[in-house]
């Protein structure tokens, strides 16, 4: 018996939590959950309602992606995706952070979710509060990473880490929107962006998500 991830194909936070799982190369069985119309006895599992959850083979449960990947840090080291340096450590988890949480509420639920979500339920979307996102708040938040990638490969300690993993996930969900990192603009977050995407656990995501909505959307 293998652990539960239970979630939702283009959730950015449950393709992270896969994407870990994959390049540790823990097996696992994937268990769909709608984030809008959850199953019985999934707060029991999630006390939030929010995905991911992780379920262990025991029956133990975690919820939250950062939650879980740090899980799965401790009990796979190999493939290590966090720094052993306390300091680098920390900036590990504050650009996972940046990425769950800033490029998330712009890149995904601004942007993603209006132009997409709102389609496949069959509901109004709001372009408006898109191209706010698009041209208001992710510039800034793009020009930081840009700086910080200034003349590395990866965000923290030369490794890849959770953190470049958090952000290349959220920035599947704004290529999925029809936008895109400008290479122009910012060559460094664009070059971490193509990076991350070519690694196979990526690749292989991308194109299934890419197919799933062009066969729901037409």
């Amino acid at each position: 018996m293998s652990m539960k991830v239970y979630g939702a194909i283009l959730s950015p936070f449950v393709r992270k939590t896969r994407v870990v799982l994959a390049l540790k190369g823990i097996e696992y069985q994937p268990v769909h959950v709608d984030p809008d119309d959850k199953p019985k006895g999934y707060f029991d599992i999630s006390p939030l309602g929010r995905i991911p959850a992780l379920e262990l083979d025991d029956g133990r449960c975690l919820a939250d992606s950062a939650v879980i990947c740090a899980y799965l840090e401790r009990i796979h080291p190999e493939t290590p995706l966090y720094p052993q340096d306390p300091y680098d450590y920390a900036r590990a988890l504050w650009f996972e952070k940046y990425a769950d949480y800033e490029i998330s509420t712009n890149c995904t639920f601004a942007v993603f979710r209006n132009r997409i979500v709102m389609r496949l339920m069959g509901r109004e979307s709001n372009e408006e509060a898109a191209r706010a996102a698009i041209e208001k708040k992710i510039p800034a938040l793009f020009s930081y990473l840009d700086n910080e990638l200034k003349g590395k490969q990866y965000l923290v300690a030369d490794q890849m880490t959770v953190a470049d993993v958090a952000l290349a996930s959220q920035l599947v969900n704004y290529q999925h929107a029809g936008e895109t990192v400008d290479a122009a603009q910012y060559p460094n977050l664009a070059a971490h962006r193509d990076r991350m995407h070519a690694l196979e656990p990526f690749a292989k995501t991308i194109a299934k998500e890419a197919g799933l909505l062009q066969k729901m959307l037409g």
